[in-house]
C-alpha cells in the first residue's frame, strides 16, 4: 500500500519557504504611511491660502474694512470742509476736541452720533478726522489718525480688526455709519465686548465712532415688543439698550430751522463761487425744501447741486 506524500515532499524546488517577518512588515507599513502623509501634507499646503502680510498703513490716511481680514485703503475720502457744516457747532466742538485728545494719546471717548437724517453726523467724523491730521501736519508732524470704515453688515468682524490694529504704532478712528440693530440681530454682542466688558476689552490706539437715527441704535418698535413679549421684558431691552451706554460721548443732531437752512445754503455758494443774487437763492433755496419737505444739510447739498448745474458751475472737491 502506497503512502501518502509529505507536505515538505509537495512543495515545489527552488521556492524559499520563509515567512517575512513582524517587524519587517511593520517597517514597509510605516514606510508607505510616511510616504502617503507627506503626499497629503504637500497637497493641503498647496489648496491652504498663504498667510495674510500685515497690511501698509502708510499709504492714505483712511481705509474700508473687509471682513475677509483686508483693509481697502481710500486714496481720496469724500468729505466736506469742517467751515460748510453748520449749525452743529456745539457738537462739532465737543467732538473735534475728544478727537484731538485721542490723537495726543490722551484719554477720550466712544461717540455716538444720533438724531435727524442729513444733518451731518458722518460728515463731521470725516471732517474732524481731517482736521486732526491737518493740525499735525502743520506742526510739521506726521498724522497719527487713520480711519477706519467698518460696514454694519460686518460688525462682527471687528474683533480681527482690533487685533490687526492693537499691533500697529498708529491712532484708529474705527467709523461704522449708520448703526442700528434689527429684533433677531445679535451681532450688536461683538461690539459690546470690544467697547467695553470683553477681556481684551478696546486697544488703547482705537476709539469708535458711530452714527444712527436711533438714540439707543434699536427702533422704539422694537423696544416696546421686548417689553411685551419678553419672559422677563425689563432684562430683554436692558441688555440691547445698554450697547449705547459703552459710549461715553452722546452727540445729538437736531432738525435745523429756517435760517440754519439758509446759512448752509450760503456756505456752499460762497465756497464753489457761484453767482447768484441773494434774494434769488433765497427763494429758490426755501421752494426747494418746500418741496422736499424737510431742512437739513443733505437736502442744501442736493440744492446747490441743482443750482450749480443750471448754471454750468463745476463743483471742486475740497
Amino acid at each position: 500500500m502506497a503512502r501518502p506524500k509529505s507536505k515538505s515532499a509537495a512543495r515545489p524546488a527552488g521556492k524559499s519557504t520563509a515567512k517575512p517577518s513582524r517587524k519587517s512588515l511593520t517597517a514597509n507599513l510605516s514606510a508607505g504611511n510616511a510616504d502617503v502623509l507627506a503626499r497629503i501634507a504637500d497637497a493641503l499646503e498647496r489648496l491652504a491660502p498663504r498667510p495674510r502680510a500685515a497690511p501698509d498703513l502708510t499709504i492714505a490716511d483712511a481705509y474700508v474694512w473687509h471682513p475677509d481680514g483686508h483693509l481697502a485703503p481710500v486714496p481720496h475720502v469724500n468729505r466736506v470742509g469742517m467751515s460748510l457744516l453748520q449749525g452743529i457747532d456745539r457738537v462739532r466742538d465737543m467732538l473735534v476736541e475728544n478727537t484731538e485728545r485721542f490723537a495726543k494719546g490722551l484719554p477720550a471717548n466712544n461717540a455716538l452720533l444720533w438724531g435727524a437724517r442729513g444733518m451731518g453726523k458722518s460728515s463731521l467724523v470725516k471732517a474732524s478726522h481731517a482736521a486732526i491730521n491737518a493740525t499735525f501736519a502743520r506742526a510739521n508732524k506726521s498724522a497719527p489718525l487713520k480711519l477706519v470704515e467698518i460696514h454694519r453688515e460686518d460688525i462682527e468682524s471687528l474683533p480681527e480688526l482690533m487685533t490687526i490694529a492693537r499691533a500697529s504704532s498708529f491712532r484708529f478712528i474705527v467709523f461704522c455709519d449708520d448703526l442700528s440693530f434689527d429684533n433677531d440681530d445679535t451681532s450688536y454682542k461683538s461690539l459690546k465686548a470690544v467697547l467695553d466688558g470683553g477681556v481684551e476689552g478696546r486697544p488703547e490706539n482705537v476709539i469708535f465712532y458711530a452714527t444712527s437715527n436711533r438714540r439707543h441704535l434699536m427702533s422704539r418698535d422694537m423696544i416696546e415688543n421686548e417689553r411685551s413679549t419678553g419672559i422677563n421684558p425689563g432684562e430683554a431691552v436692558e441688555e440691547k439698550v445698554s450697547l449705547s451706554d459703552r459710549f461715553g460721548l452722546w452727540l445729538g443732531f437736531h432738525r435745523c430751522s429756517q435760517d440754519e437752512f439758509l446759512a448752509m445754503v450760503e456756505g456752499y455758494v460762497a465756497h464753489h463761487k457761484i453767482k447768484v443774487s441773494p434774494d434769488e437763492l433765497r427763494r429758490e433755496a426755501l421752494e426747494w425744501s418746500t418741496t422736499r419737505g424737510s431742512r437739513s444739510g443733505r437736502v442744501a447739498w442736493q440744492f446747490i447741486q441743482e443750482l450749480a448745474g443750471r448754471l454750468g458751475v463745476m463743483l471742486k472737491d475740497d
